[in-house]
């Protein structure tokens, strides 16, 4: 957000970003002042500043291939005492990665032809009652004995999921059956106390 009124500050003015951003003008004045004076930031992010180059040199100088582990180790021979997750976190910070092992697995075909399904609820998932409106998804997960596919359903109302299936295909059918788990369980549920049973669904 911040990055955002620093770029179009000149255009629009500091005070009606802020007010369109919902962010409080004082706040980001500190932030101003601490990138103007550096002596400003918290002791925290003056340490993240100081390792940032030297996590750049360790990962560079071994060819782009250390991970936070070994950048980590690396530095603690060189006498940089540091924590692992700082290494970690300020590696993500920087947009570095170590080499990774096995066969990369590829989640997404996008067609550009295909037509895209419409946002019925303007990106607002809010909801006043159970099973007014239920969203979905599914993700990957990497096992022992390969990678497993697991869709699942979602009461934004109550947030918990209501359906889920797993699979070792990515295909339609399985997203299907998570919804469909969903509904025949959301039937078969007494209404709770004080909710007075929706005879519609989702």
């Amino acid at each position: 957000m911040y990055r955002l009124v620093d770029e179009h500050r000149d255009v629009h003015g500091v005070e009606p970003m802020c007010r369109a951003l919902q962010i409080a003008p004082s706040a980001y004045r500190r932030h101003a002042a601490r990138l103007r004076d550096a002596q400003l930031l918290s002791a925290r992010a003056q340490r993240d500043a100081a390792l940032m180059p030297t996590i750049e040199r360790v990962w560079n100088d071994n060819l782009q291939v250390y991970g936070a582990d070994k950048v980590w180790l690396q530095m603690n021979r060189e006498g940089a005492a540091v924590a692992r997750c700082t290494v970690e976190r300020l590696m993500r910070r920087l947009g570095l990665q170590g080499v990774k092992r096995g066969k990369v697995v590829r989640t997404t075909v996008g067609d550009p032809k295909a037509p895209c399904p419409l946002d019925k609820v303007n990106r607002q998932f809010c909801a006043q009652r159970p099973n007014q409106l239920w969203v979905s998804d599914f993700t990957y997960v990497s096992t022992w004995q390969g990678w497993l596919y697991v869709a699942f359903v979602v009461d934004v109302f109550a947030r918990r999921i209501v359906g889920w299936r797993v699979s070792s295909s990515m295909t339609t059918d399985f997203v299907l059956d998570a919804l469909e788990q969903a509904l025949y369980d959301r039937q078969q549920e007494p209404p709770a106390q004080g909710i007075a049973a929706s005879p519609s669904g989702p």
